[in-house]
């Protein structure tokens, strides 16, 4: 649900990062910002909470082209990994635009995949939207650990409506602009039918 302001000639949109504790959403945004033009960036901004937990989201707003003469503007937002905080994954999702889930690679963190594929399935619904429409891309990242799963193996099991996906290391950038252009393409392309 963009948010056009019509002073400031502006569309505001938002991505949401979503997956398990730990599997590199922050680490997305980190590189992201570190490589962002700073005339094209905001402030990045952590929340934590009292336990000292790196928390919520991050924000950063993105200049990425016009839509019908209106400058678009990105804001990119993390939820937090840990189910405990489902109230915020929630309330984070309000509003979104995109979403790009972020798959850990290791074999140990597929479940974890899983269950939050699954939860951000029932979170979407619950701030009316369909994953099977919202646009969306798949990053499976880590892809650097001995760890990690085989890419078809993961693909079968994680991708569920044919979206984009990629492979990444987001410690060293390696598939993050890739990914975040493929959501940004398709949010623009929802905006340019309305």
């Amino acid at each position: 649900m963009s948010f056009i302001n019509y002073a400031s000639r502006e569309i505001n949109c938002k991505i949401v990062y979503y997956g398990p504790g730990l599997c590199g959403k922050t680490t997305n945004l980190q590189f992201i910002y570190e490589k962002t033009n700073p005339q094209n960036k905001g402030q990045l901004i952590s929340l934590a909470t009292e336990t000292d937990r790196t928390l919520f989201f991050d924000f950063l707003p993105l200049d990425l082209g016009t839509v019908r003469g209106f400058r678009t503007r990105f804001h990119l937002y993390t939820v937090p990994g840990q189910v405990f905080y489902d109230a915020s994954r929630k309330l984070i999702l309000k509003g979104v635009d995109g979403v790009i889930f972020v798959a850990d690679s290791q074999e140990a963190r597929q479940d974890a995949n899983l269950e939050s594929l699954d939860n951000l399935r029932i979170n979407l619904r619950e701030n009316g939207f369909d994953l099977a429409t919202v646009p969306y891309a798949l990053q499976l990242n880590k892809r650097d650990m001995p760890t990690a799963m085989p890419y078809d193996l993961m693909f079968r099991e994680l991708n569920i409506k044919g979206e984009p996906t990629f492979e990444a290391v987001a410690t060293k950038g390696q598939g993050v602009f890739e990914t975040l252009k493929a959501v940004a393409k398709q949010v623009l392309h929802e905006l340019s039918k309305k």
